[in-house]
């Protein structure tokens, strides 16, 4: 089990699929030592028992334990806070291609508009420790669900949450009762402020100290998609999806505290 446990998330960050896996055990010796198997002495295993055991971790929901496991390890250095925390959502690209035995789009990832583009994609809404830049929850949803989902990816036992413009009005949510919220200005007030004048002058500080403690939010992301190539999903529907991102994710935070 622990093998299995091992090869899973190097399928997710080398972006293998499951017979690729299988190939690159026999031929490659770094992933039988980091999966500690050995190919001499134990069988190893195809490509139809690493999809049982990727299907194993989504049915059970186990990679949010995965997650969670890092993160108290991460917790009982000193690394992971729970002072404060700031949300966001990206886009994950998806196939658009309608060839497929039902011939039509995986209908649980839908069409939204990001600026004057049109992208076919699921969404994920993350929280992250605004301290440290340690994503500590996930949610994924199709594209067209508002960012305000994202108010849910904030624990309530947080004291303090950071999100952009575009969770304008979503403390009045009961799911976002609990922690102070600092949500930036909307970017047309912002563009009518005088920096002569001093309120509005100290209103653009404020903004932009915001956006500094904001801007850790987009550390997880630039490794999910730029370390570990994750700028397109593998798999149709969400439930597949969420596992292999949620496991990309806990990566993320062992590969960015890695040096601490």
């Amino acid at each position: 089990m622990e093998e299995m446990d091992r090869m899973v998330p190097g399928t997710c960050r080398c972006g293998l699929s499951d017979p690729a896996m299988e190939e690159a055990l026999h031929d490659v010796p770094l992933y039988q030592e980091f999966a500690k198997l050995d190919g001499i002495a134990a069988r190893l295993p195809d490509e139809t028992t690493i999809l049982r055991f990727r299907h194993l971790l989504g049915r059970h929901d186990l990679a949010v334990d995965m997650l969670r496991d890092a993160n108290v390890l991460l917790q009982h250095r000193g690394l992971l806070l729970r002072s404060g925390t700031a949300v966001d959502a990206t886009l994950i690209s998806a196939p658009s291609s309608t060839k497929n035995l039902e011939g039509e789009w995986d209908p649980e990832v839908l069409q939204a508009k990001k600026g004057n583009n049109w992208y076919f994609a699921m969404k994920a809404h993350i929280g992250v420790d605004v301290h440290s830049g340690l994503m500590h929850t996930v949610a994924t949803t199709a594209a067209n669900v508002n960012d305000l989902h994202g108010w849910s990816a904030a624990p309530r036992r947080r004291r303090t949450a950071f999100g952009d413009a575009g969770y304008q009005g979503g403390h009045k949510r009961p799911e976002a009762a609990g922690p102070t919220w600092h949500v930036a200005m909307r970017p047309g007030l912002r563009r009518k402020l005088n920096p002569f004048v001093e309120p509005d002058f100290l209103a653009e500080r404020v903004e932009k100290m915001k956006a500094s403690i904001r801007a850790k939010v987009e550390h997880p992301l630039r490794v999910l998609k730029r370390q570990f190539g994750f700028t397109k999903v593998r798999y149709r529907g969400l439930k597949k999806n969420t596992a292999q991102i949620v496991t990309l994710f806990a990566l993320s935070n062992l590969w960015m505290a890695r040096s601490s």
